[in-house]
């Protein structure tokens, strides 16, 4: 009976098992995934969490968060490599308790780099290297392979990684090192190895949200969003009626702030300071001034930066945004101008012009010639009656006495022009 016991409890008969994926980049999407599941495998009160990394890395602050999560966690954790570990990637595995490899799987290149591609600063690259130190001595891993990971500058002759270079580790480095337990051919042999083989698995994916949530938070469609929000706002301010341009921005600004919320990024302050910043420019459409717009797009602007993971990259990406709004906005005004579209309503298109009948004021040319008398000395204005009708002149320069005798030589609007007979 002890007998049976014992080999059931080897085989993890009675015990569960949460398997959860960690695939594509490294991003607050994913760290809002790993926060529902782990939530959940408490919960449910699973035995061991099974983590199977497919991964090229991604953004160091959510690698962060992530790794901050797994510390936290009391449910015992595994690493499986099933394909890639790579920079960030490599760093979520140094957190969990232990490491199994697939025979193809690799981990490790973990150099900070840049969003255009360039090594990150001096003071980035040292609080990573040790981050990475610091994971690898928290469950008892010797830091300086993870250390290589980070810094090309270590040396390392006994591995495929020469001065210069990252190191990266197979399945037999990792371990020699003792970075891996073992080396499995899927997930049934790994649960074997874990005595699991009879546990209960309990696997988790993403759900549509979070799937949204994780594409829509990337790095590089971040900037592609706002534009195309951008765009299209600006475009329907220049088309008649409300159509397709207009629906594309908004679409665009309602899956970025979609997005974020799910991720975790947005809160409702965001939102309120966004829909604030709306109400403020639709106001001043009927408040002069300005400034009152200005306040508006200001708080539009905060909310976006706001829902960002990293301030720097969302002030890049409104930049660009506003950068391409603008462009637009004048090849529209050089192309179609503001008879179309919004503006028409706004813009006054009146004119007074002569054709319409309008005039300043009446330009009396047949008064040219007449003869009159002056009726007070022209100083050189003054007045004088011709036919009955006392009109203002002035001289063509000269003093001239009341009651002499002038003829009209100009008129200019209403302003005639008298010379002394």
């Amino acid at each position: 009976m002890a007998s049976s016991s014992l080999s059931s409890a080897a085989d993890g008969d009675g015990k569960l098992v949460y398997v959860i994926p960690i695939e594509d980049e490294v991003e607050r999407g994913l760290k809002a995934f790993l926060d529902r599941t782990t939530e959940e495998a408490k919960d449910t009160g699973a035995d061991r969490i099974i983590f199977e990394i497919d991964t090229p890395g991604g953004g160091v602050a959510a690698a962060g968060q992530i790794a901050e999560l797994l510390q936290n966690l009391e449910i015992p954790t595994t690493s499986f490599i099933v394909n890639r570990a790579l920079s960030a990637g490599s760093y979520i595995a140094l957190n969990t308790d232990n490491i199994y490899m697939k025979p193809h799987a690799t981990m490790g290149a973990s150099g900070v780099i840049n969003q255009d591609g360039t090594a990150a600063d001096k003071k980035a690259q040292s609080a990573w290297l040790s981050a990475m130190k610091s994971a690898a001595e928290s469950k008892g891993r010797d830091p300086l392979y993870a250390a290589a990971m980070a810094d090309p500058s270590i040396d390392l002759p006994e591995f495929d990684a020469p001065k210069g270079e990252f190191l990266t580790l197979g399945p037999g480095d990792a371990l020699e090192v003792g970075y891996s337990k073992g080396t499995v051919e899927d997930r049934t042999e790994l649960l074997s190895q874990l005595g699991l083989s009879k546990a209960t698995v309990v696997e988790k994916e993403l759900t549509f949200s979070e799937r949204v949530a994780r594409f829509i938070t990337n790095p590089v469609v971040v900037p592609i969003l706002l534009s195309l929000a951008s765009l299209g706002l600006i475009v329907e301010l220049y088309s008649p009626g409300f159509g397709v341009p207009g629906i594309m921005g908004l679409v665009a600004l309602i899956l970025f702030f979609y997005g974020h919320v799910v991720a975790g990024l947005a809160g409702s302050e965001a939102i309120i300071l966004l829909i604030l910043g709306v109400v403020l420019i639709i106001a001043e459409f009927f408040v002069p001034g300005g400034i009152i717009g200005l306040l508006g797009i200001g708080a539009v602007v905060g909310s976006l930066i706001m829902s960002g993971q990293d301030i720097g990259h969302m002030a890049m990406s409104v930049g660009i945004a506003f950068i391409v709004a603008m462009i637009a906005a004048v090849i529209l005004f050089r192309t179609i101008g503001m008879e179309k579209g919004f503006f028409r309503h706004i813009i006054l298109k009146d004119r007074t012009t002569t054709e319409l009948g309008y005039v300043s004021s009446i330009n009396r040319l047949e008064l040219i010639g007449l003869e009159g008398k002056t009726v007070t000395p022209l100083r050189p204005s003054g007045t004088a009656v011709f036919d009955n009708e006392r009109i203002d002149v002035v001289s063509e320069g000269g003093f001239v006495e009341s009651g002499k005798q002038v003829k009209v030589v100009k008129v200019e609007g209403v302003r005639v022009v008298v010379r002394e007979l």
